[in-house]
């Protein structure tokens, strides 16, 4: 008998009694062959229903772990019934608009999706060399993102915060005010929050509201009440939509992802209770892989209009970016946007800091044609003038300000004004790129002109005083 026709007559078979629970892992041997990441059901003893996935498979013993939790379960009276098929979700474009849960079922009262298309959530890897390469610059309206770590369409660009820092107004002003100048192509927000409080849950969905933006923004909420092992399947029922509105749909695609290390510390409790030989941290040695393959399901496709441009967010562990979350995510991500909370604590929104934050795309999406010819220079330069206030203001610290010399002065005096004045801005406020370079240029007028190395001579003359 052919395997398919053998796998489809297995589908639907159920067992009574399982040999071991654990945490939100039921164990059950002497199975048929099950496939890995399957969906299952476990039936409790009133009758009640919990979804569930195939974690590990093999002759003796099938691990599965339970969405819902499995509380109340008990050893003789659960039956569990395994689907032959993936975990999978209806998607439509009329899901914009709508607010889900981590599994995408719906929980803003509206009628349930119903669409004739079903997705497999674990969706399906890009061929490299079927990529194309990003190019197209997203004006995020935050002066220190889009004139110094530029975002490009189809890029990966996460956030890298820490606790009580202001990562999630930065997220929902980012979902209000992007956008991709010069096309007619319809722009969308898939927003995935994993083990948020109902009061950031409420600042989002609210935010949303009142901008006037929902109706192009597709919320999932896995609150910090929610069983955490449904933090890791939220990511991947939203990429799944993402994956449809890009490639079907023709739309670009924004996916952010707050807070990756909530469903990193999932990832590790799984791994836990499994019984698996920890890596760093304890966290499980394929943790790579798991992220790699959740913000590799972003990019361009050649022959495709759509595409999937990714901001994760991750709130660093005692602000420590050596930690095997972030360091593992700036490996797979093309680029960095890192807060500060010495800026935090100053005042300073976004607190961005200027010198580990870099976007490693940038230059190939911004300049004449895409942003303005004076733009790769004048970040440049930026990036340079500020390097050196950093140095300046260590010295100051160890001989005092009086000892400086007035060239020292005048780069104090710029840090201020580029802190204050270009870094800085409030959170309803959106620039165009046009009025962020222009208020490049007049703090550069802090410095006088023969300290502007790395700007053409007619670059000084265009705008430098202008």
């Amino acid at each position: 008998m052919p395997e398919r026709e053998n796998r489809r007559l297995l589908s639907g078979r159920e067992y009574i009694g399982v040999d071991k629970i654990d945490g939100p892992l039921i164990f059950v041997g002497k199975t048929h062959p099950v496939g890995y990441r399957e969906l299952i059901e476990c039936v409790d003893k009133q009758g009640n229903v919990r979804l569930g996935i195939v974690l590990e498979s093999s002759t003796d013993i099938v691990v599965v772990q339970v969405f819902e939790g499995t509380s109340g379960l008990t050893l003789p009276d659960t039956r569990i019934r395994f689907s032959g098929k993936p975990l999978t979700i209806s998607v439509s474009k009329e899901m914009l608009g709508r607010v889900f849960n981590g599994l995408g079922r719906p929980i803003d009262g509206g009628p349930p999706q119903r669409s004739d298309i079903e997705l497999d959530v674990n969706g399906m890897a890009i061929n490299p060399t079927a990529r194309q390469y990003p190019r197209d610059f997203i004006q995020t309206g935050i002066s220190v993102i889009d004139g110094m770590n530029t975002l490009i369409r189809g890029q990966k660009l996460p956030i890298f915060s820490g606790n009580g820092l202001p990562h999630n107004e930065l997220a929902a002003q980012i979902a209000r005010q992007a956008k991709i100048r010069g096309t007619n192509t319809e722009f969308a927000v898939v927003f995935a929050a994993m083990g948020v409080k109902h009061d950031v849950a409420r600042f989002f969905t609210r935010s949303f509201e009142e901008s006037g933006v929902l109706e192009n923004v597709a919320l999932f909420l896995s609150l910090a009440d929610d069983p955490s092992i449904e933090r890791l399947i939220t990511p991947r029922t939203a990429l799944t939509l993402a994956e449809h509105l890009a490639f079907n749909e023709d739309m670009h695609v924004l996916v952010i992802m707050t807070d990756m290390t909530n469903y990193c510390e999932s990832l590790r409790e799984i791994s836990t209770i499994r019984g698996e030989i920890p890596s760093r941290k304890g966290y499980p040695g394929y943790l790579y892989s798991d992220l790699a393959e959740l913000y590799e399901r972003s990019g361009m496709i050649k022959g495709y209009k759509g595409s999937i441009t990714s901001l994760p967010i991750l709130t660093m562990p005692n602000d420590d970016i050596s930690h095997p979350i972030p360091d593992l995510s700036g490996y797979i991500t093309e680029g960095q946007i890192v807060f500060e909370r010495e800026m935090d604590g100053r005042g300073i929104f976004p607190p961005v800091a200027g010198l580990p934050s870099l976007s490693r795309l940038m230059k190939d999406g911004i300049g004449e044609g895409m942003t303005r010819e004076d733009h790769p220079h004048l970040a440049s330069q930026l990036f340079a003038a500020y390097s050196y206030v950093k140095d300046v203001r260590n010295l100051a610290s160890v001989i005092g300000e009086e000892e400086l010399t007035p060239l020292d002065h005048n780069y104090l005096e710029f840090g201020k004004e580029f802190e204050q004045k270009f870094v800085s801005q409030r959170k309803d406020e959106d620039r165009s790129i046009e009025q962020t370079l222009d208020l490049g240029w007049e703090v550069l007028r802090t410095l006088p002109a023969e300290e502007l190395h790395r700007i053409t001579d007619e670059e000084i003359e265009k705008f430098y005083g202008k």
